[in-house]
């Protein structure tokens, strides 16, 4: 687990961490099941920035800017150079050899441009939408942390990998069905208990889950059917649709409960 670990927190935070002393298929595994973990930090930080929002030292908008721009820190934005790589690709036409072709070039796209634009738009939108409220703020932690149950869902057993190098065919299908449905099981309860802990409704925390991984799940069928398995950028790419799916759903969420 700690092999899993380094290479969890190496491949999904900008944070300097001593590189795993191996690597194999299961260590890949557990590495991506740990990615909720490596959300934290960032949920931390939005969970601040609400505070000062609900103090009256920050406004909504700029609370928001400021907590979509953490997390692209924290990351490196390399999340949202997948989902600029993986819209070019798709953009490129049917053929699977000239999308991951695209895909793999360091330039960007008019439709990998879009894809980032319109994604960053949702997100700090309907975080600015949530940062007014208690119940908002845990919603959009929840949605954060749920957001990276992406990776073990794109590395589950019996998607492939998209082409034969790269950290596609490092972690393609390597996450088991019990380590993915405990993490997936864990990133629920803990948001229900923290919802219900403050007396707001607990099944909201699943609902705002369910979505991030209906978000995940899509993003990475979609790939699988037109480049026949996932890459690194099919990875980042579904964790960045999470995020917004599920922060326009605790948004909706949010919503509901203020009018009770």
């Amino acid at each position: 687990m700690r092999e899993a670990w380094r290479l969890s927190a190496g491949t999904f935070l900008a944070i300097p961490v001593r590189p795993p002393g191996r690597v194999d298929h299961t260590i890949a595994g557990f590495a991506m099941t740990l990615a909720p973990v490596t959300a934290l930090p960032a949920a931390l930080v939005w969970v601040g920035l609400g505070l000062g929002v609900r103090a009256g030292w920050l406004t909504a908008l700029l609370a928001a800017a400021l907590g979509v721009g953490t997390t692209v820190l924290l990351n490196r934005a390399l999340h949202l150079d997948g989902l600029a790589d993986l819209a070019d690709g798709l953009g490129s036409g049917p053929d699977r050899d000239r999308a991951l072709d695209v895909m793999k070039r360091g330039d960007i796209g008019p439709a990998g441009v879009t894809a980032v634009v319109l994604v960053l738009l949702v997100q700090a939108a309907a975080l600015a939408s949530l940062m007014d409220s208690g119940p908002g703020i845990a919603l959009a932690a929840i949605a954060l942390v749920a957001s990276r149950l992406a990776p073990p869902i794109a590395c589950r057993r019996g998607v492939p990998s998209a082409r034969p190098g790269g950290l596609g065919a490092t972690v393609a299908g390597s996450v088991r069905p019990m380590p993915l449905a405990i993490a997936v099981l864990g990133v629920g309860v803990a948001g229900t208990l923290a919802l219900g802990l403050g007396g707001h409704l607990p099944y909201a925390a699943g609902l705002v889950a369910g979505v991030a991984i209906l978000a995940a799940w899509s993003v990475t069928s979609h790939a699988v059917r037109r480049l026949g398995g996932v890459t690194g950028d099919v990875i980042g790419a579904a964790i960045e649709v999470s995020l917004a799916a599920a922060l326009v759903a605790a948004s909706v969420v949010a919503a509901s409960l203020a009018t009770r």
